[in-house]
This record gives C-alpha cells, structure tokens and sequence, in this order.
C-alpha cells in the first residue's frame, strides 16, 4: 500500500448556473507516491475513524446524490475507503483524505477516483480522469459560495467498488481572521501634543475578510467637524488639523467582523503655556536680602506645572536676571542683593510647554539700604600708562605648505592701542582678502589662507600710536610638493 501524497486538481465553477456534465480535469499531481499493485495479500485496515465535515453552520445536509455505478461482484472489486475525512477548506480549495479499503479485490488496486457534485445537481464530476495512487487530494479554483458533496472509489481492472462518500456537503467560504489590533508604540502611553499642532494617528489591524472600524471619544461619538476617520482595509487614521484641549481624552478604536470584536484606547493630552501666577508680594526686605510670595497661576496649560522661574532687575539698569528656575515652591528668599540698589522681582509659570507668556511682577520694590558708615578716602596719584609700542613677542620665521592655510603671531605692548599694519616685502596688504589679519589683547595673528610659493617673501608687521611706532619682520617660505 501507499503512503499518503497530496495531488492537486482544479475545478472551475460559476455561480447562478445551472450545472452542466463537466469535463475530466487533468490532475496536477504534487508529491504523488507511485505504488505497485498489490499481489492479492490483503492488509489489516486501520481503525476506522468517523467521516468529518467543514461547514458547521449548514442547517441541514441535504440528501447524498445516488450513485448510479454499476455493482460488480464483490470479490473482484475493491471495497469503500475507510475514513474519508476533509482537511481543509479556504476560499478557493479543499483537501481531503481517506483511508485504503479494507478488502482490494481479487485483481488488487489501481488507484482511486475522486468526483464532485454540487448541492442540488445528480452529476458527478471526476476531479482526476485516471485512478491515482494517492490517499489525499487538494482541488483548487473553486467558486466561492459553493457547496459541494464528495466522493472517492477504489478501482481495479474489474471495475469500481463502491464510493466512500461525506454525509455533509462542504461550503467554498471566505476564511474569516479575527480581528486584532495592533498600535504603535508611542500611541501606548499618553500622547502629547499642542495646541494648534496636528493629530495624526494611523493604527494598523488585522482581520479578514475586511472588518468594520469605528472610534469614539471618551465614549461619545466623534465631532465630524473638528474629527476625520479614514479607515482601510488594514488601518485606520484619525486626523485633527488644528488641536485644542477640549480634543483632550480618551479615543478608543473598536474593529467589528462577524460578532468578534478588538478594542483599542488611546490618551491624547492637548496642552498649551500656562498663565502667570494669580499675585506676587515682597514679604519683607533685610540685610541683602528679600522674601518672596506668590500664588498659583489659575489656569496650568491642561498639564502639572514643571516649577516657576523668579527673576530680579535693579532699577537702575531694567535688566531682568534669572535667580531661580523650576522652583516648586511658592515662597523664596532672593540673596546676594547690593546695596543701594532697589529691586523688582517677577516670577513666571512653566510647564511642558514653556515659560508663561506673561509674569507677575511686584508692585514694591525692595530698597537695599546703605549702613550708616563714612568712608574717608586716601589721595591717590594717577600714574600715567602711556608708551610707545614695543613688541613683546616678534615674528618667527615659518615653512609651509601649499594649499594649507598658516598664520603669523607676534605680540605688542603700547598705550594707547596702536593700529597694527601688516606688509609683505614691503607692501601693505591690508583689505587683501587672501590675508585675515586679528589683534586682540596685545596678539596680532595674520592668517595667510591657502598660500601658493607664490606668497613666500618677507612680511612685517608694524603697530603706530601718537608715542611712536616699532615692527618686526619674518620669512614665510611656501615650499612646493614634490611630483613623482
């Protein structure tokens, strides 16, 4: 006998057409096991299992056609396959297998023949013109809606035994997927974002055939005003152009199909800048010292507020200087204040979005009195720091290489500053564009950019001021790459 081999038949159908006797398709056969035929031994059949059937959900089997073969003696032919069972259905296939029979006949086996028929017609359809030595069979292209009753015959040279045939017909269906839904990870905790900003949320799912998606917010219905929905066949986008905070909340995204159903929740937070405190008072003012109060801002931006940021500006000047920053409490002693001086203070909100717009400013300033001393001064002669220049550090001479920027230092004392003025051989090139030349703090740097053995020479560097003038003077030597 054969082990089990899975041929593959196609059988096309249509729909809303009376059936008419189809031809014998040809068989494509797909890892069939060829099998000599059996020298009259008979082999003990295995134990028999129940004939299964896919469809479930048919109400009732309809009647079995009738078999209209013609009966040979039953010591010649074979008996009926044992154990004809379906395997499995899709959307445009089956698959089925059975069991040898359990007496082959006196002239031994030659194959088996699987036909079809479908529900309410009385012709059978061979899905193989020739018996096949196989004990499985898939038949593709089907039509889907179909339903169709299946039968196998063992054959011999004597003829057909009797069929095997499945009680229940089988239903040529969608294969149905349970929905699920997949999101991403960012979307599994809050999602922040501002208001103004877009919303964008593209969620993938799965489910076949193509399930039904609907969202709602914080258990309502969407405002289809503020609120897109564009659902596909394996996501569904949720779009909002322009946020606000009352679009703040829980979305939850439920995919329907055929009483199964996945949900989904999503928290979005649409935050904006807080408002300023409600009101600042300057507490009491010592030494260096001034003590602070101010109160909670009434509106927080739809979000915890990250601190405040308290500021001071001496009258004098107007200039605002930070003092502290994300300052959770809502009291605080500003030190290190000089004296003589009055001072404003103003405290600002801060949240995920920033500093508030706006701060709270006191309305007193804090006078940081002087005490009480008198001070007598020494006389003090002024000593005059006027000299010519004269440098501290002269140029040294320098080797380069073409194509590689190289600069020059040299440093100079001399009050007041001098003008410093670079030549090379002798010859000013200030405002050439090839030369950048610095002087900071004494340093004079000329920078000679990219320089060919074209800008070799001698350069000097000269500094002038009402008291007289000095230079000095270096060699550059540009030499140029060897060529192999």
């Amino acid at each position: 006998m054969t082990g089990k081999a899975t041929p593959e038949a196609s059988v096309s159908t249509s729909e809303g057409t009376a059936p008419e006797p189809a031809k014998v398709p040809t068989p494509e056969p797909s890892g069939q096991v060829a099998a000599s035929e059996s020298t009259g031994q008979e082999q003990a059949p295995e134990p028999q299992k129940q004939p299964q059937a896919q469809d479930p959900a048919a109400h009732e089997a309809p009647a079995t056609p009738a078999t209209t073969k013609p009966e040979a003696p039953s010591e010649d032919v074979p008996s009926a396959p044992l154990q004809l069972t379906l395997e499995d259905v899709s959307h445009s296939s089956l698959t089925v297998s059975w069991e040898p029979p359990e007496n082959l006949g006196k002239l031994g086996l030659q194959g088996y023949v699987l036909e079809l028929c479908r529900e309410g017609a009385s012709e059978w359809v061979p899905v193989n013109p020739r018996p096949v030595m196989v004990t499985q069979q898939t038949v593709r292209n089907l039509a889907l809606g179909d339903k169709f009753f299946l039968r196998v015959t063992a054959v011999n040279s004597a003829g057909a035994g009797p069929p095997a045939v499945l009680d229940q017909p089988v239903h040529i269906q969608e294969i149905t997927e349970a929905p699920k839904i997949r999101v991403p990870r960012h979307l599994r905790q809050t999602y922040i974002r501002q208001v103004g900003e877009s919303v964008n949320l593209q969620i993938p799912f799965q489910g076949k055939p193509k399930p039904q998606a609907s969202w709602t917010h914080n258990g309502h219905a969407l405002d289809s005003q503020r609120v897109n929905v564009r659902s596909g066949d394996q996501d569904s986008i949720l779009f909002i152009r322009s946020a606000q905070r009352s679009d703040s909340g829980r979305y939850e995204l439920t995919v329907r199909l055929e009483g199964l159903e996945a949900k989904a929740a999503i928290d979005i937070l649409v935050i904006e800048k807080p408002g300023p405190p409600s009101s600042i008072k300057l507490l009491d003012v010592w030494g260096c010292n001034a003590a602070l109060e101010w109160m909670p801002p009434q509106d927080t931006g739809n979000t915890e507020l990250l601190g405040y940021t308290v500021q001071k500006a001496d009258k004098k000047t107007g200039q605002w200087f930070t003092v502290l920053e994300r300052y959770h409490p809502t009291t605080c002693t500003v030190s290190d204040l000089i004296i003589g001086n009055s001072y404003s203070f103003r405290v600002f909100s801060e949240n995920l979005c920033g500093l508030s717009d706006l701060a709270t400013t006191t309305k007193e300033l804090a006078h940081i009195h002087k005490a009480a001393i008198t001070a007598k001064p020494r006389e003090f002669t002024e000593r005059d720091f006027s000299e010519a220049p004269s440098f501290t550090q002269p140029l040294a001479d320098r080797t380069s290489t073409p194509g590689y920027s190289t600069q020059l230092f040299c440093s100079v004392r001399a009050s007041p500053k001098p003008k410093i003025i670079w030549m090379k051989n002798k010859m000013s090139i200030q405002g050439d564009p090839k030369y950048r030349a610095v002087s900071e703090q004494g340093v004079c740097t000329l920078e000679i950019r990219k320089p060919s053995p074209f800008d070799s020479g001698v350069y000097t560097c000269k500094a002038i001021n009402v008291l007289g003038e000095a230079s000095v003077d270096c060699r550059l030597e540009v030499k140029a790459s060897a060529t192999h």
